[in-house]
């Protein structure tokens, strides 16, 4: 279940303090009340009554007025403890809830691959190229539709066979992981998620990665987990914080039967837990993600602070921001937001809009954000902050925030 610190109940009120003027004015009518009884009871003079007379009118009201106020100061007491209580639990359930929203994972190792990088090419001059804003949307044949199109596509001719091409850039990916796997133990477990989005059929693109796989010489067992995006990553927090195994995400998004304004992307991150994993060291932490929950000014806004308030972190301390995922069609509540936040506004070198650069890159989007956000943090150590959309209209953006590994916290 996702984090809500905005739906937690609010403060029990205190209750009223009982009105000295109202108890002292009961106390005269008692006395008047035992007065009244004494005068119409009375056989013989007042002044002839003797003083049991008198103790008997008088002291029954007065008496009867301080047990009544003894017991409603007990109510009172008892109010106080009834609300101190829902107030202490309250409290501890908010503690409770910030501990587990602040929970993050170590990125252990990315690999990237766009339009942008070649075979064997060292991810610094695709990141260089990413952070430079230039477009590398090109129009040229698509590998999959008839005619040509304007996208970006991964290395390799379009005109060779897609398979082959797809075979190439896995192996390569998973050749960038393997060596920080293979510091692990053998039976190290893997949760792997896998999200592949093509125009190649279903079975034969998981074909592919099982062969791919298997020629990685990764020998660590793996298990499938399910799940999209973020979302995914956010079920993990709440679920598997203290889990033994690690989280390998691998993203593809190739060969588009739909090819225009699209972006070829292979993406994998390994992520690990910070409680259970001490072998490898980790190149950032990604927080907690936050979702927006309606499409709205406001719920932005929410979504950016809590996102910055999970690591804790203040705007003005974004060094860049990564926008991915048809956020273009947030354009004004996203201006006003950021501006609000304190954070680097669009159309800066500090705002990297990647579907401006490459194009949708559909299910792989935020995970070729937090990719990017990875490699940049190894290069200028400060916090990033991320911006990632659906596909789906009705969708909010996700936000979520990933900063340097610092001595203290390693």
């Amino acid at each position: 279940m996702p984090v809500r610190l905005d739906k937690v109940p609010a403060l029990a009120p205190r209750p009223a303090r009982p009105s000295v003027l109202w108890w002292l004015g009961l106390l005269l009518f008692f006395v008047f009340l035992g007065m009244s009884t004494a005068v119409l009871l009375s056989v013989q003079p007042l002044e002839e009554q003797p003083m049991n007379f008198w103790a008997l009118h008088l002291g029954v009201p007065v008496l009867s007025w301080c047990v009544l106020g003894f017991g409603r100061l007990l109510v009172h007491i008892a109010q106080h403890s009834v609300v101190d209580g829902w107030n202490e639990a309250r409290q501890e359930d908010i503690n409770q809830k910030i501990r587990r929203g602040r929970r993050s994972q170590q990125v252990l190792s990315t690999s990237l691959y766009t339009g942008l990088r070649e075979l064997g090419q060292p991810p610094a001059n695709q990141l260089d190229a990413l952070l430079s804003g230039a477009s590398a949307m090109k129009i040229h044949s698509a590998r999959l539709a008839e005619s040509a199109a304007l996208h970006s596509s991964l290395p390799g001719d379009t005109l060779e066979d897609p398979e082959f091409v797809l075979r190439q850039v896995l192996g390569q990916l998973l050749a960038e992981l393997a060596p920080s796997l293979a510091q692990l133990p053998h039976d190290q477990p893997l949760a792997l998620l896998l999200e592949l989005d093509s125009g190649l059929p279903e079975d034969r693109l998981r074909q592919l990665w099982q062969q791919a796989w298997v020629e990685s010489g990764i020998r660590q067992p793996i298990t499938s987990v399910e799940g999209t995006g973020l979302a995914a990553l956010d079920h993990w927090l709440d679920q598997r914080i203290a889990d033994k195994a690690l989280l390998l995400v691998v993203a593809l998004h190739f060969a588009s039967l739909q090819p225009e304004g699209t972006a070829e992307v292979a993406v994998g991150v390994l992520f690990g837990n910070r409680m259970t994993q001490a072998t490898l060291s980790p190149l950032a932490y990604l927080h907690r993600p936050e979702e927006e929950r309606e499409k709205t000014p406001e719920h932005l806004r929410y979504a950016m602070r809590q996102a910055l308030d999970w690591v804790p972190l203040q705007g003005h301390s974004i060094l860049q921001v990564w926008g991915v995922g048809d956020i273009s069609q947030r354009g004004a509540a996203l201006a006003s937001a950021l501006t609000e936040v304190q954070m680097p506004a669009q159309h800066t070198p500090a705002f990297c809009n990647l579907d401006d650069v490459l194009g949708a890159s559909g299910l792989a989007a935020p995970w070729l954000a937090v990719a990017a956000a990875t490699q940049n943090i190894q290069h200028r150590a400060e916090a990033q902050f991320v911006f990632s959309g659906g596909r789906a209209v009705e969708v909010g953006l996700w936000c979520t925030v990933l900063t340097p590994v610092t001595p203290l916290s390693k």
